[in-house]
């Protein structure tokens, strides 16, 4: 049993040594709207290159050359590209990448099963996608603890002082872990993520969403007193009582210091819906933290503008980068389920 005394959790906002994205290419699900996304994907390393590095995971090697040849073509710097190559089914990198923990000061790379959100979408190839760039030496002498439990990286969030937030429904998804109750899975994620204490939020849903109420739609750390929820303020959407409880929800919990969180009201934007009339589940609490910066989904909404100047208040010392991400609601995720940030150390 691992003593979650040496581990710790780093937030999102601690220093980072690169982002890692999986490169869409025309065997995913993208392949209708591949132009569109990668477009998307050359605005994300746009944005990432001039303060970290990128580790891009490409299918094979024709693909590589392709994303390289799209790369120049934007007049994006290849100085901080670093190119990875492994197969995949998709590329939701939050869910299949690598969790990184600290332990004893060192960072460590735990590799938790991904299962396609509980066995709805292929997932062979993913699942083994860090376990490849790892004997690949991607992340040089970091060593790499592959874990026999499904967690998404969507599905957690952290204050880096030992406090996790997540959702019941997802982490308790039978179809995940089936026989895990809450009180195994606590014990798990003390030991393996070195947590001291679980918010398990109960409330909140985005029509949609496909993961089981992933957090990082719903509520997400902005500092350790300070919790960013999304709400919604039409009586008349069926997300409003919901998403009012959420809210309710995040402001009873009580941060490390036992004080009340400083809750900031990111507002859901108009709904959003694909040619068949299905709504997605578009929220601006996709929100990805990098050094220097903060890069937040856009929609073309008129929340937009708004959502932007709540994150500048709550992160005054960073950029705040809006990025188009319409092509990527599409199905069903966005600018935060495409990345895992790398902490520093992680990359030789």
């Amino acid at each position: 049993m691992t003593d979650p005394a040496t581990r710790r959790l780093p937030a999102e906002w601690a220093p980072q040594d690169g982002v890692m994205v999986v490169w869409p290419h025309a065997g995913t699900d993208w392949a209708d709207d591949l132009a569109a996304v990668e477009n998307v994907y050359l605005e994300l390393a746009r944005a990432i290159t001039p303060r970290e590095r990128l580790l891009v995971v490409c299918r094979d090697g024709p693909h590589q050359v392709h994303v390289s040849r799209q790369l120049k073509a934007a007049d994006i710097s290849q100085r901080q590209i670093r190119y990875a190559l492994a197969p995949s089914n998709d590329t939701w990198a939050r869910d299949l990448g690598p969790i990184t923990v600290l332990e004893n000061g060192e960072p460590r790379l735990v590799d938790f099963r991904f299962n396609g959100w509980g066995g709805k979408h292929p997932h062979d190839l993913d699942d083994a996608i860090v376990r490849t760039l790892h004997a690949a030496d991607h992340f040089g002498d970091v060593p790499l603890e592959s874990v026999d439990l499904v967690l998404e990286g969507g599905a957690i969030d952290t204050d880096g002082l030992g406090t996790l937030l997540t959702t019941l429904g997802c982490l308790l998804d039978p179809r995940r872990n089936p026989g895990i109750d809450q009180a195994g899975m606590t014990a798990r994620l003390q030991s393996l993520l070195g947590i001291e204490r679980i918010h398990w939020l109960t409330h909140g849903w985005l029509d949609g969403d496909d993961t089981d109420g992933h957090v990082d739609m719903l509520a997400r750390f902005c500092d350790p007193g300070t919790i960013a929820v999304t709400v919604c303020d039409d009586p008349n959407d069926r997300h409003y009582r919901e998403l009012a409880a959420l809210r309710d929800e995040v402001a009873a919990l009580r941060d490390v210091h036992d004080q009340p969180y400083r809750v900031l009201e990111l507002p859901i934007p108009a709904p959003v819906h694909d040619p068949a009339g299905r709504r997605l589940p578009a929220s601006y609490a996709n929100f990805l933290i990098i050094n220097e910066a903060v890069l937040v989904p856009l929609y073309a909404d008129a929340n937009d503008a708004l959502a932007m100047t709540i994150l500048s208040g709550a992160f005054p010392d960073r950029e705040i980068i809006g990025i188009d991400c319409r092509p990527l609601i599409r199905q069903n995720g966005s600018l935060h389920c495409i990345t895992m940030q790398l902490p520093e150390g992680t990359l030789p």
